[in-house]
C-alpha cells in the first residue's frame, strides 16, 4: 500500500536521518528530499531569511509544491514516499493540502533547542547563522506552526525509537 509521510522540523532536528531510516524500514519506498528542489534553482534563487522577500516565499511554495507532487507520483507508482523538509508555520497545512495521496501523514520532529544546538555543532554543514538561530526557529515551530499530525519530542530518542513511534502513532490526515 502506498502512502505519503511528511517529516518536518527545524534544521538539525534529525529529519534526513529519520526519513531515510523510515524509508529503509518499508518494503517499497522513496525518500524525497525537499531541499533538492531549492538547489535546482540556479539563476535568481532567493534564500529564505527572517524577513523573506515575496520571491523567496514564492520559491518556497514552489519547492513545497514540487515535493508534494513528486511524493504523489511515487505513491501513484506504488511506493510509500517520505518527504523531508523544513515546513513550518502556515506552510505546514499548505503543503499537506497539496498531497493528494491517501493516506498521508505529517510528522513534526520537535527536540528541545539545546539538543538541536548540540546536533548542529556535530554536523559538517551549518544551518544556522545571523538570520536564523536555533531559538528563533524553535519559536516559529512551537508558537506559529499548527499542531497538525504527530509531534514527537525526539530529544532523548534514538533514530530507531523515532521510526518505531512514527509507525505506531502516526494517524492519517
Amino acid at each position: 500500500m502506498s502512502a505519503v509521510y511528511l517529516i518536518t522540523g527545524v534544521q538539525a532536528a534529525g529529519k534526513s536521518t529519520v526519513a531515510q531510516a523510515l524509508a529503509e524500514r518499508l518494503p517499497r519506498s522513496a525518500h524525497v528530499r525537499g531541499d533538492a528542489f531549492r538547489r535546482f534553482v540556479v539563476g535568481g534563487r532567493e534564500e529564505m531569511s527572517a524577513e523573506p522577500s515575496a520571491e523567496a516565499l514564492a520559491q518556497l511554495r514552489l519547492r513545497h509544491g514540487l515535493a508534494a507532487r513528486t511524493a504523489d507520483a511515487y505513491a501513484e507508482a506504488g511506493f510509500t514516499a517520505i518527504v523531508q523538509d523544513v515546513v513550518l508555520g502556515e506552510h505546514l497545512p499548505w503543503m499537506v493540502e497539496r498531497v493528494r495521496t491517501r493516506p498521508r501523514y505529517a510528522v513534526v520532529l520537535a527536540p528541545d533547542p539545546a539538543a538541536v544546538a548540540e546536533r548542529e555543532e556535530r554536523r559538517a554543514k551549518t544551518a544556522y547563522g545571523e538570520d536564523f538561530t536555533v531559538a528563533s526557529l524553535d519559536r516559529v515551530l512551537r508558537e506559529q506552526t499548527p499542531r497538525l499530525g504527530l509531534w514527537l519530542d525526539t530529544t532523548g530518542m534514538t533514530v530507531e525509537e523515532t521510526v518505531d513511534a512514527i509507525l505506531a502513532k502516526a494517524v492519517p490526515l
